[in-house]
């Protein structure tokens, strides 16, 4: 059976979720990116509430003239920082189907560069 692009993308996104899950001492930093956009949320699971977000609509007048991952990155540091402002220090890297290279490397590098743990 040959499975499209986000049909993949879906199974190994559960068979991501089936591992990790956040606690609200430890919540899940999610990470979604679409075509030009990229959004973080550091969600408690057992709650059900999302804690913290970033994404890089909130930087739009800073990222002109700059690539993609260039703007993940910016929007990993403000992650860390808003996490932190929250107390979230620790957390659970849910890259969320995504492989682990180019935008999704650059966003979890530039937070824990911000002070995250994972």
């Amino acid at each position: 059976m040959s499975l499209n692009k986000i049909e993949r993308r879906e199974r190994i996104k559960m068979r991501i979720r089936k591992v990790v899950s956040g606690t609200s001492e430890r919540p899940r930093m999610t990470v979604f990116r679409s075509n030009k956009q990229i959004y973080v949320q550091f969600v408690d699971d057992l709650a059900g509430v999302t804690l913290a977000s970033a994404s890089s609509l909130e930087l739009a007048g800073e990222t002109a003239g700059k690539n993609k991952c260039e703007v993940a990155s910016m929007v990993g540091a403000l992650a860390a920082k808003k996490a932190t402002e929250k107390g979230i220090t620790a957390v659970a890297f849910d890259r969320n189907g995504y492989l682990y290279h180019g935008r999704v490397k650059m966003l979890a590098d530039a937070a824990r560069e911000g002070g995250l743990k994972f």
